[in-house]
């Protein structure tokens, strides 16, 4: 009996021992806060935490602004995602290894509002799909460096973009993205605006005088300058 007892309570030690190490695990820092105005705070698991300048950001957060809020993650390996006020994002998958390119992974799910990604060294050797901005309804790819992602409602605090249609916007600044819906999928070149309302119709890139806000963010984002206001052409 008393064996018995004993290997039961080796196998809730061993058992214990494996929950921690995979928490461990999983719980990798990918990088960390570098510019913040007001609010940004990390749910991890049911614990959420109020994040400051220079505060880690790890593998499985999900990043929450507040109003009047900017926050601006740099990750390990070079890349930059810039969150606008009001806008939760969160840290999907992340792999950065510099011995083995081919196994990089970045994987951001925009759950709402808008962000503003400058690419780093993930998507920019080894394999150029291991970098991804995933929302409800597309999938955005980088192909470039530099471009602006919104999941409506988006905007700034005046809430200028609340009269877009509701689906996803994504403008390019530099470089090359691409928009793939379960339909088909859109190139988007600098100063093309990609548009997609629905999973199961192609995204397509918007003309006409439709005003797409992007509000000058408080700190330097990275290659270009932002604008004040981009309007479809």
């Amino acid at each position: 009996m008393n064996q018995v007892v004993r290997a039961e309570n080796m196998w809730r030690v061993l058992g214990l021992l494996l929950a921690l190490w995979g928490s461990a695990a999983w719980a990798q820092t990918v990088g960390s806060v570098m510019q913040l105005t007001g609010t940004l705070s990390a749910q991890r698991g049911t614990e959420t935490r109020i994040l400051s300048m220079n505060s880690e950001v790890q593998r499985g957060d999900t990043l929450s602004t507040q109003r009047a809020s900017y926050a601006q993650i740099r990750f390990t390996d070079g890349s930059i995602a810039t969150l606008r006020p009001n806008t939760t994002m969160r840290v999907e998958e992340y792999q950065f290894n510099q011995s083995a390119p081919q196994a990089d992974g970045l994987v951001m799910r925009l759950l709402k509002g808008g962000l503003r990604t400058v690419t780093g060294l993930i998507g920019k050797r080894g394999n150029q799909d291991a970098y991804k901005i995933e929302t409800a309804v597309a999938t955005i790819g980088i192909r470039g460096s530099e471009g602006d992602t919104c999941a409506t409602p988006c905007g700034d605090d005046s809430g200028k973009s609340s009269g877009l249609e509701p689906g996803v916007y994504h403008i390019t600044h530099t470089g090359l993205y691409i928009m793939v819906t379960k339909a088909g999928s859109i190139l988007i070149a600098p100063g093309q605006i990609g548009y997609a309302s629905d999973p199961n119709e192609p995204p397509v890139l918007l003309s006409g005088d439709t005003p797409l806000w992007f509000s000058r963010m408080p700190f330097v984002l990275g290659a270009s300058d932002p604008v004040q206001e981009c309007t479809i052409k």
